[in-house]
């Protein structure tokens, strides 16, 4: 009895083990909560409980932003990766549909969730007029045809439906707003900036930004934006560029700290206010100091006086040209107050030397902390934590109807009259015969510009969309006759009574400094077609698709009516809408027009300019 007894004893705990009971008298198990996967708790407790777990290696790994074609998930999971982005072009290389972005996206944030903490990853794009790197999303205007527009309700909109578009493919990171104030319209980021004046820019950038983080949009997530590029990018001086064969972009901002102030730095203050969570620092120099080395701009201003709580990325590697010594640029940057580096192609070179550069003292934990914090907080508030993967049931806003729409009004509202001789714009829909020339007449990347499917963009039906030929087409009564000829060669007579030429030409895409220009001049073919119609027709439109004014002066004569379009985008038929009086022409420039380049940048030179700030008609 007594052996049986000890042995029931000792056998006893095993048997309810085995069943999965517990006995009554026994305390009921309780689970350890942590504190950073714990929704409930304060973001800055989750934020304290996480970074107190984490080793310097998966810090610095936080601090890292590699472009998707220079890493694997595999890589992202080894070198615990805080972000992943798409540059300009940088489409899943199996297809570029919603369906392969969002398993892009998933496949490298699964990576992330799968190392020792499973801290989410943030991915990020260019989405700077929609979601431009997506084939078969809304292309809108770039922001200077918004900027002419000048309607924040518009604007904000816009931000919803970029917001929406890019959420159902796992990117809840923009690159955009640009609040660059651009003073110099031989720069080829011209069309990325709203207006010369900061008061117009912060207006239109802080309504963009409010539609863009709305907190409804995808939750528990937002969608972030990404005011750029901190500072003075706008007012490069001309021929100041070291890289490549630029002349302005990433070039030299001269001037005293009252010049950055009063022009360039309001709209960060109007967005941080907004709720921006990450600012992009410049390429550019002020007074010989790259921005990215700057700790007074970066830290002294943005992060103490104007108080951003949020972090600061570099621009695609940026810091590379601080100094010819990679290690000291790091260095530089980093205490500069950089907080994440988007490295494009080499991660571990950046860690490696991050890492040397904490481990003898000449970068802080202090800072690496601060750089962390920043992060992770933004990361929080996102709420990565709780829904990492793209929302794929938004994947019917993608291109929907809704968005083209609001696509379409956008172009027409940006459109500005310019010159209407005999008041011959709106024309009737019922007119005889239009005769109507020039490639951008016909073809959507001219239409689109910069920044589309491609960094640089390209020319033809890289997107799906309306052509301003197409939407005119549709326009028109069946009995008008719509004769197109892209070289301006045409069978019928373009100068009968019942006739209107319309010559729509435009520049050919480009983007960043590539799009640097010394002449402001429409290509080659396009001034051809402008000589053939000019002689040959009585009545003469012209449409001009361009990301910039460009100089007319000597051939506005020639001209009965000059309109500008800017770049519309993948909605062509807002630009008949306004054409043929379905919308009131409302536009007006949001920057100076010059009449020669002795008035560049905006204030040079003698004389009044072509067009002032401001100028537009209405019929």
């Amino acid at each position: 009895m007594r052996f049986h007894s000890v042995l029931v004893i000792v056998l006893l705990p095993i048997l309810i083990a085995a069943c999965g009971r517990t006995p009554v008298s026994s305390p009921p198990p309780t689970a350890t909560v942590i504190t950073y996967r714990d929704p409930s708790a304060p973001i800055a407790e989750r934020v304290n409980d996480l970074l107190q777990r984490m080793t310097l290696a998966e810090k610095i790994g936080q601090m890292t932003l590699i472009e998707k074609n220079s890493l694997t998930p595999d890589l992202v999971r080894d070198l615990a990766i805080g972000g992943v982005l798409s540059g300009g072009g940088g489409y899943p290389q199996a297809e570029n549909s919603p369906a392969a972005w969002a398993a892009m996206v998933n496949e490298f944030q699964q990576a992330a969730l799968s190392t020792r903490l499973g801290i989410p990853l943030i991915y990020g794009a260019d989405g700077v007029h929609g979601h431009n790197n997506l084939y078969g999303a809304v292309i809108f205007p770039h922001n200077i045809g918004l900027g002419a527009a000048n309607n924040p309700q518009l604007m904000e909109q816009i931000g919803r439906a970029t917001a929406l578009e890019m959420a159902a493919t796992g990117v809840f990171w923009n690159y955009a707003p640009a609040v660059m104030v651009p003073l110099d319209v031989r720069w080829g980021r011209t069309y990325e900036g709203y207006a010369e004046r900061p008061d117009h820019v912060a207006a239109l950038a802080s309504a963009f930004l409010r539609g863009l983080q709305a907190p409804d949009i995808a939750a528990p997530n937002r969608v972030i934006g990404t005011p750029k590029h901190f500072l003075g990018d706008g007012g490069t001086a001309w021929g100041s560029s070291t890289t490549e064969n630029y002349k302005l972009d990433q070039g030299e901002t001269f001037g005293d700290e009252a010049f950055l102030r009063a022009v360039h730095l309001p709209p960060y203050q109007a967005l941080i206010a907004e709720g921006a969570q990450t600012i992009m620092a410049s390429y550019s120099s002020w007074n010989g100091q790259k921005m990215h080395a700057s700790s007074y701009w970066l830290t002294d201003v943005l992060k103490r006086e104007l108080g951003f709580a949020g972090f600061v990325v570099s621009d695609w590697a940026a810091i590379d040209q601080i100094s010819p010594d990679y290690d000291q640029a790091v260095i530089t940057a980093i205490n500069a107050g950089i907080d994440m580096n988007m490295v494009p192609y080499d991660a571990q070179r950046f860690i490696d030397s991050l890492t040397r550069a904490v481990e003898r003292g000449a970068v802080s934990e202090e800072r690496i902390d601060d750089a962390v914090r920043r992060i992770l907080t933004v990361k929080f508030a996102m709420g990565l934590f709780e829904q990492p993967f793209a929302h794929t049931a938004l994947s019917d806003q993608i291109g929907s109807a809704q968005h083209r729409q609001l696509a379409r009004t956008a172009v027409a509202q940006s459109l500005v009259l310019l010159k209407n001789d005999a008041n011959l714009l709106p024309l009737p829909k019922d007119i005889g015969h239009l005769y109507i020339g020039g490639q951008a007449a016909h073809d959507l990347g001219i239409q689109a510009g910069g920044w589309t499917i491609e960094w640089q963009g390209r020319t033809g039906p890289i997107i799906p969309g309306t052509t301003i030929l197409e939407g005119i087409q549709a326009a028109v009564s069946p009995q008008t006759v719509v004769e197109y000829n892209q070289h301006g060669r045409f069978t019928g007579d373009p100068g009968a009574a019942d006739a209107v030429c319309i010559a729509v030409v435009g520049e050919l895409p480009y983007a960043e400094g590539r799009g640097d220009s010394a002449s402001l001049s429409l290509p080659p073919a396009e001034n051809r077609v402008l000589r053939r119609m000019e002689e040959a027709c009585v009545r003469l439109v012209v449409v001009l698709v361009a990301g910039r004014p460009l100089l007319v002066t000597d051939d506005l004569p020639k001209w009965d009516a000059l309109v500008m379009a800017w770049l519309p985008g993948s909605e062509g038929a807002g630009v008949a809408d306004v054409l043929f009086g379905d919308q009131p022409f409302r536009g007006r420039l949001p920057v100076t027009w010059p009449r020669s380049l002795d008035q560049l940048p905006v204030g040079s030179g003698d004389g009044q300019p072509l067009f002032p700030y401001g100028f537009g008609l209405t019929p």
